[in-house]
């Protein structure tokens, strides 16, 4: 399963977001759940990164678990609304698979 952590201050403000594990909905190479979930963070990530003036940190490990964190050192206007769009996304893609992908927040 894939876990999407979204990360919020106690004010509901986002500080970043993590996601980790495998959604083995299909084999490597033909997930489309993993596929989607990978599109929506790399590219919220990369907007993030190009079209605000936001500071982040990305950490990446790929061999076991397929963990992605990304820390948020300041939250404009924009990258709320990126990662409000991250959020609809992974919360909708998680209605429709249940068992392969898990979407949590976690405030503090």
């Amino acid at each position: 399963m894939t876990t999407v952590t979204i990360y919020k201050s106690p004010e509901g403000n986002y500080t970043g977001l993590s996601v980790s594990g495998h959604a083995e909905y299909a084999d490597s190479g033909k997930d489309i759940v993993c596929a989607a979930v990978s599109l929506l963070t790399i590219n919220t990530i990369n907007a993030i990164g190009r079209f605000t003036k936001d500071g982040i940190t990305v950490e990446e490990e790929d061999e076991n678990n397929g963990l992605i964190v990304c820390r948020l050192k300041e939250c404009s206007k924009e990258t709320a609304l990126l990662m409000q769009t991250f959020e609809m996304g992974v919360r909708e893609l998680a209605k429709q698979y249940v068992r392969e992908l898990c979407v949590k927040e976690e405030r503090g």
